[in-house]
């Protein structure tokens, strides 16, 4: 049967356009998308056959998709739709292509939800401390909330965003968890915890102008976040991992997560171990504790070079990695760890250096085509240089690869060249333990 060209009339060129328009915005936090009559179209028979038939549309062919569709459907339900399966697809590096693709979204769902395997170690966590319940306020598109439930934990999921409640409870529903989530919309500072045996707070940290890193500029504010959370026996607050170490309640447990060598989050603890301060490396999990040691002795450069995981810098534990490795710095403000033995950790890469230069293009470039490489991986800390920018200038050529650090040695600029480790076992051991004291097996 053919479509009735009077209810849905085929776009010209300038309905075409009007079209991509929509398209783009939908997944860059237009509120056209956050509309909720359009999203709750989505969860009605024709939304859902929609959302099917654009599951794996390349954004290159989402024009000529949309022109096509909207002959038999509504535009905006298509735009909607099409807009829903950007979203899905870039929700998969958080969520995994499988619950990504069942899943509902806003885009401020997307940038700002916790990824999976981050909220799936914190769930783990309150699971081991006894806790059977969680007051989830700004719950989002509710990640944690998937993560908590499926580790147990009955939640009581709150955000006050209409579209974003909508996404939550469709997402409890499609992955089968509405028995254990309860999802409200409501302003979580008027929601009563009692009863609960935990707090979760996730305050907003993105505004109109991008990043917040004040952390009284949150929505709501730090300050009210840790007011609540000490009502509960347990707390657990998600702040940006840029937050000061002076801004942590003293009554706080401080953790830094990182997941596959990248900084996702910090999380205040409350109810557990107040002032300890630990880093945490995913997958894992791999704890490294605070022993309160001195910052390390600046020493020369060694044959190894240590590259300490994000969060152990972050958490202020370079100390900790240095002490396991007898090692020490190479400058008092950089955290690049020296040594001259090779030994196994985690919580740092290790890299065999074989030369050491003052910054000095020229002679980079010559010793770079002296030893033949053309691929050539640049890490900086404490240099203004641009790893793109030298990487123009030295026009690496050859079939070896090499990696250089810029940096600082002793307060000079310096150029450090090697490659990274070979033999290193990456199992995880106790930094404080006797293991972390003997060098690898030969």
């Amino acid at each position: 049967m053919e479509p009735d060209p009077d209810r849905h009339p085929r776009p010209d060129r300038a309905d075409s356009a009007a079209v991509e328009r929509t398209i783009l915005r939908l997944a860059d936090n237009d509120p056209v998308n956050d509309h909720l009559d359009a999203f709750t179209a989505l969860l009605a028979p024709e939304g859902r056959a929609l959302l099917d038939a654009v599951r794996d549309t390349d954004p290159a062919d989402e024009l000529a998709v949309a022109t096509r569709l909207r002959r038999e459907h509504p535009a905006g339900l298509v735009s909607a739709a099409l807009g829903q399966a950007r979203l899905r697809q870039r929700a998969a590096a958080k969520f995994g292509t499988g619950d990504a693709g069942r899943m509902y979204f806003t885009p401020n769902g997307v940038e700002q939800s916790t990824r999976a395997s981050v909220a799936a170690y914190r769930a783990a966590r309150m699971r081991e401390l006894g806790i059977g319940s969680v007051a989830d306020l700004c719950c989002g598109i509710g990640g944690d909330a998937i993560a908590l439930a499926r580790a147990g934990i009955r939640v009581l999921a709150v955000d006050r965003d209409p579209v974003t409640v909508a996404a939550a409870r469709a997402n409890m529903a499609a992955l089968g968890l509405e028995d254990l989530v309860e999802v409200r919309e409501a302003d979580v500072t008027e929601v009563d915890t009692a009863g609960f045996d935990a707090v979760f707070v996730d305050p907003a940290r993105r505004g109109g102008r991008g990043r917040i890193f004040d952390p009284e500029a949150y929505s709501p504010p730090l300050s009210w976040a840790v007011e609540a959370a000490r009502t509960a026996p347990h707390a657990a607050l998600k702040v940006a991992p840029g937050i000061p170490h002076e801004a942590v309640p003293g009554d706080a447990e401080a953790e830094w997560i990182s997941d596959g060598g990248d900084v996702k989050e910090a999380v205040l603890w409350f109810g557990t171990a107040p002032g300890a301060i630990r880093a945490t490396l995913l997958p894992g999990p791999r704890p490294l504790l605070s022993r309160g040691l001195p910052d390390p002795a600046v020493r020369p450069v060694g044959r190894y070079l240590y590259e300490p995981d994000g969060a152990v810098i972050r958490a202020h534990l370079v100390a900790e990695v240095a002490d396991a490795l007898d090692g020490g710095l190479v400058d008092a403000t950089i955290a690049y760890i020296t040594a001259d033995e090779l030994r196994p950790t985690p919580y740092a890469g290790a890299y065999e250096i074989t030369d050491q230069l003052p910054f000095n293009l020229k002679r980079l470039k010559a010793l770079l085509r002296e030893r033949q490489v053309g691929t050539l991986t640049v890490k900086k800390r404490g240099s203004a240089v641009e790893p793109e920018e030298l990487r123009r200038k030295v026009k690496p050529q050859g079939p070896n690869a090499a990696t250089v650090f810029l940096t600082r040695v002793a307060g000079a600029p310096t150029m450090l060249v090697g490659h990274p480790a070979q033999g290193l076992s990456r199992r995880p051991i106790d930094p404080q333990g006797p293991e972390a004291l003997r060098p690898p097996p030969a």
